[in-house]
C-alpha cells in the first residue's frame, strides 16, 4: 500500500469512524483457509481503523457436507432446506461449532499482536434472535391453489436484541463479534435462519452504517451483464419485478430493502472472493460492488 493511497483513503476512514459495519460472510468466501485467513485480517485492519464490525456467517455446504457423513437426506423447497430434528442438530454442530469458532480463531490470529479478539455468539446467546417459525406457501402448478410448505425448524427472526453486541461494540477491549444464525422460538425451540436475514435483522437492530453482503458475484448486474454501482430502493424493487434480478440475487436485494426500511444506511452487494473487498468498498471513492440506499 503506498502512502497516496493511505493519503487517498482518509476522508472514508473518517467517515466510519465509530460507525457499525455488519458482514455476512458466506459461500465460496469461506469455503478455503487461505480466503478465510485473509477475510480474517481484514475484519481485524477494519477495527483497528476505528469501524466496529460485526460478522454474521452461513454455513450451507458445511452443513450439507455434514449432513451427508451423517448418512441424513436433505429436502430443499424454493433453495431453502427442510430441516427436521436430525438436521437441526447437526446444523446448529456445524455453524455454532465448527464454523464460527473458526472465524473467531482466525480473527484471534490475524489480531493478536494488536489484542483485536473474535467473539463467537448464536442468536441463542444473551437473547440475541427470538425466532417464529417461517411460513412458506408454494403454488400447486395443477390446481394453482396456494399450499403451505412446511420447513421444519426454520425460523424468521421476531426479534433481535442487541444488549449483548453493544456490550462487545463500546467494550475497552477491541472485540469482534461473530455471529451464527441459529436463534429461539419463545417456546425454547431451535431454529435455524438464512444467514443473509440474520445479518439483515442485525444491522437494523443496531442502525448500522452499512450491510456488506459478501457474495460469489460482482453485485447486481443490469441486463448487459454489467455492475450496477447504486441503486434505490425504487431501483432495488423494479429490478427484481423487470426480472433484471433473478435467482439468488432477488434474496439478497430483498433483504437489502428490508435492512435499509429497518434503519441501516446502506447495503452493499459485493463479491467476498475479490482480494481486500471490504477494504475497497469501504476505503476507496468507487467501492467494491452494488450499493443499495433510500431514495
Amino acid at each position: 500500500m503506498t502512502a497516496k493511497t493511505l493519503a487517498e483513503a482518509l476522508p472514508y476512514i473518517q467517515i466510519h469512524d465509530r460507525q457499525t459495519v455488519v458482514i455476512k460472510y458466506g459461500g465460496h468466501a469461506m469455503g478455503e483457509d487461505a480466503v478465510a485467513q485473509k477475510f480474517a485480517a481484514d475484519a481485524v485492519l477494519l477495527k483497528l481503523l476505528g469501524v466496529h464490525p460485526v460478522v454474521v456467517h452461513g454455513g450451507g455446504p458445511q452443513i450439507s457436507r455434514m449432513l451427508e457423513k451423517a448418512g441424513v437426506k436433505s429436502t430443499f423447497i424454493d433453495g431453502l432446506r427442510v430441516t427436521d430434528e436430525a438436521t437441526m442438530e447437526v446444523a446448529e454442530m456445524v455453524l455454532s461449532g465448527a464454523i464460527n469458532k473458526e472465524i473467531v480463531h482466525f480473527i484471534n490470529r490475524a489480531g493478536a499482536e494488536a489484542d483485536v479478539r473474535g467473539v463467537g455468539l448464536s442468536g441463542k446467546d444473551a437473547r440475541l434472535i427470538t425466532v417464529t417459525k417461517a411460513r412458506r406457501t408454494k403454488r400447486d402448478p395443477g390446481s394453482k391453489i396456494e399450499e403451505v410448505v412446511d420447513l421444519g425448524f426454520v425460523g424468521e427472526p421476531k426479534r433481535v436484541d442487541p444488549q449483548i453486541l453493544q456490550a462487545l461494540i463500546h467494550a475497552e477491549q477491541d472485540y469482534v463479534p461473530v455471529i451464527a444464525p441459529i436463534g429461539v422460538s419463545e417456546a425454547g425451540q431451535t431454529y435455524n435462519i438464512n444467514a443473509d436475514t440474520v445479518a439483515g435483522a442485525v444491522a437494523g437492530a443496531l442502525k448500522a452504517k452499512r450491510m456488506l453482503l459478501l457474495t460469489d458475484v460482482k453485485g447486481v448486474l443490469d441486463k448487459n451483464g454489467d455492475l450496477i454501482r447504486q441503486m434505490t430502493v425504487t431501483q432495488a424493487f423494479e429490478a427484481i419485478r423487470d426480472g433484471v434480478a433473478t435467482g439468488g440475487m432477488i434474496p439478497k436485494l430483498e433483504t437489502a430493502i428490508a435492512a435499509i426500511d429497518a434503519g441501516v444506511e446502506a447495503v452493499v452487494i459485493l463479491d467476498g472472493r475479490r482480494p481486500h473487498a471490504m477494504l475497497v468498498e469501504l476505503f476507496t471513492e468507487h467501492g467494491a460492488g452494488t450499493l443499495v440506499c433510500r431514495g
